[in-house]
């Protein structure tokens, strides 16, 4: 529309001007086409800058704030938003039963491609909202400068803590910080993929390297699986290093790499690569039936065996397990909090103590070994079993 816009006023322009060139010179007649196309161009310019602002300002427009209290929340979603099967899709069933059980109104907006518009659409959703909550840690900064901007609303950001490190206190009074720890729950998974194992040989896929977040879950698959079998392999791959981080939305990528492991021996793979991952369960299936064997992925974030079966019921067989990260429980709380005047500010881990990470049994392929599991869970609980969150301090 926009290219439209811009090529019917340069038309409009030129067309006018040959009207007037029965009495000018030709020379004329081009500095006047030139400087009549200029100021359409400008006009287009300003029409694009127009839109690109009705569109931001049309996703929250639905909700208008009312005076009663603290019932209207915006959820910006991560990159992706609803659909991914993973990250995005557990916020946003958070925020229905928040609305369902608690009675708030809710409004939802996603990111462009490349997230340039993240603060924009905070900003909008502040305007709407007694509440913003951010969907991943890339909304840190643009969220605490909102924060500061809007000191009557409430922000939470999923995946950063939103304190200040150098002073140890949260980087505003009105910002949450709704944290994980991944790794206890990648331990879970870990150990149930070295007890489920066959050819003594797994697989990592991680979405996006080297920021500090992925690694989390790395480390816990890889400890939680020497846990049980000091000499099992465990072979890891990335797709894309920060600050590239398309390596979330990138199936057939993943596919390669897990079609490469599998061939390699793994049996086994456990991807923390978001709406990537789908392409992993893909390339279990196809090899397991070109094979006439059986090799399995684990999901993360949601209970892939549910929310992969939305799209491709066939793939559920292939889904071991999952690892929980409840991303729909703290969205929640956050939410029953702000409505009972109980916002805190600062970080609040979810972790195995609270069930904010943990495993899915769904499709029963577990059931066999969940009292190992749960006493590798009691033992995280207990402080018996310290998880690492660097990879590269677990041996093996």
């Amino acid at each position: 529309m926009k290219k439209s816009i811009r090529m019917m006023l340069a038309l409009l322009a030129v067309l006018s001007l040959f009207a007037a060139a029965c009495g000018s010179d030709a020379e004329d007649v081009v500095e006047s086409v030139q400087d009549t196309t200029d100021a359409a161009e400008d006009v287009a310019d300003d029409t694009e800058a127009a839109e690109d602002t009705e569109a931001a300002e049309d996703t929250m427009s639905d909700v208008e704030v009312e005076a009663s209290g603290a019932t209207n929340v915006g959820l910006v979603y991560d990159i992706g938003g609803r659909g991914d099967l993973s990250f995005n899709d557990s916020a946003a069933a958070g925020l229905e039963k928040a609305a369902a059980d608690l009675g708030w109104v809710t409004v939802e907006a996603s990111p462009n491609d490349d997230g340039s518009n993240r603060a924009e659409l905070l900003q909008l959703a502040a305007d709407a909202n007694d509440m913003v909550i951010a969907v991943g840690f890339l909304f840190a900064g643009d969220a605490a400068a909102a924060a500061a901007a809007n000191p009557d609303t409430n922000f939470a950001v999923i995946d950063d803590a939103m304190l200040d490190f150098g002073t140890g206190e949260p980087v505003a009074p009105n910002a949450a910080g709704l944290v994980f720890a991944e790794e206890q729950g990648s331990f879970l998974v870990g150990a149930a993929a070295a007890l489920k194992s066959e050819t003594g040989k797994l697989g990592f896929i991680g979405g996006v390297c080297c920021f500090g977040l992925i690694e989390k879950f790395e480390a816990g698959f890889r400890q939680g699986a020497l846990a049980v079998n000091p000499d099992i392999e465990i072979v890891v791959q990335y797709i894309t290093d920060a600050p590239d981080f398309d390596g979330f939305n990138q199936p057939d990528q993943a596919k390669v790499i897990a079609t490469t492991m599998y061939e390699d021996g793994a049996d086994i793979i456990y991807h923390a690569a978001g709406g990537a991952g789908n392409g992993m369960f893909a390339a279990a299936k196809e090899y397991s039936e070109d094979n006439g064997t059986k090799v399995w992925g684990i999901g993360v974030d949601s209970d892939q065996y549910n929310t992969i079966g939305t799209v491709d019921a066939s793939l559920q067989e292939y889904v071991l397990t999952s690892m929980l990260k409840r991303v729909d429980v703290a969205v929640f709380e956050v939410l029953k909090a702000q409505a009972e005047g109980n916002f805190i500010a600062g970080p609040q881990v979810y972790d195995l103590s609270v069930d904010g990470v943990g495993y899915s049994t769904t499709g029963g392929f577990v059931d066999d070994i969940v009292g190992d599991l749960d006493a590798f869970k009691a033992q995280i609980v207990s402080g018996a079993i310290e998880v690492a969150t660097d990879p590269t301090t677990v041996g093996g």
